[in-house]
Parts: structure tokens; sequence; C-alpha cells
């Protein structure tokens, strides 16, 4: 294939609807999900400023803070998110995206 056949290929999947609105949905979750995750660090970033001391308090009569299991479930909100988009993409996005290539002889 030359890199003129290439790049109409390229510029025809680019100009596909379907292409178009892939993008467009793929782009809304991600914001989405970093919409979660930001509101989920600022709130800890503000509870951090302004209640020290209740993340500082200790869990039952042990040494362990209550600031411990927030940042680890921070953490793993973090890893939840990325494995739910993963999951999504796997699923609808990359489907689709074969399907708009195929349509155009990729």
């Amino acid at each position: 294939m030359t890199q003129q056949e290439e790049d109409a290929r390229i510029a025809a999947v680019a100009a596909d609807p379907r292409y178009v609105a892939l993008v467009a949905r793929r782009a809304r979750l991600g914001w989405w999900l970093s919409a979660v995750i930001f509101c989920a660090f600022v709130g800890y970033l503000l509870l951090i400023a302004f209640d020290k001391a209740l993340l500082g308090a200790p869990i039952g009569a042990g040494v362990t803070s209550i600031g411990i299991p927030i940042g680890l479930g921070l953490i793993l909100l973090a890893i939840a998110l990325t494995g739910l988009y993963v999951a999504h993409a796997n699923r609808h996005h990359d489907a689709q995206m074969a399907q708009i290539l195929k349509d155009h002889g990729a």
C-alpha cells in the first residue's frame, strides 16, 4: 500500500460519522471517570486541610489511623475506574472500531 492510499484511508476513517461518534463517546467517558477521581482526591485533600484530627484518629484500639484506609480506598478507586474503562473499551469501543476499519478495508 502506498503512502497516498494509507493517507486516503485514514482520512476516510476520520470522516466516518461512526468514528466521530465513537471518539466523542470515548472522550466523554474518560472525562466523567477523570471527574470522579478528581473529586475524590480533592475531597481527601480538603479533609487533610480542614480535619486532620479525623484522619489521625485511630481505628479501634490499634495504631492505624482512619486516614490510611481512606487513602488506600482512593488508590483502589483509581484502579477500579481504570479497570472499568478498560472493560468498557474492550467490550464496546474496540468492536466498533474494528467494524469501522473493516468497512474501510483496513
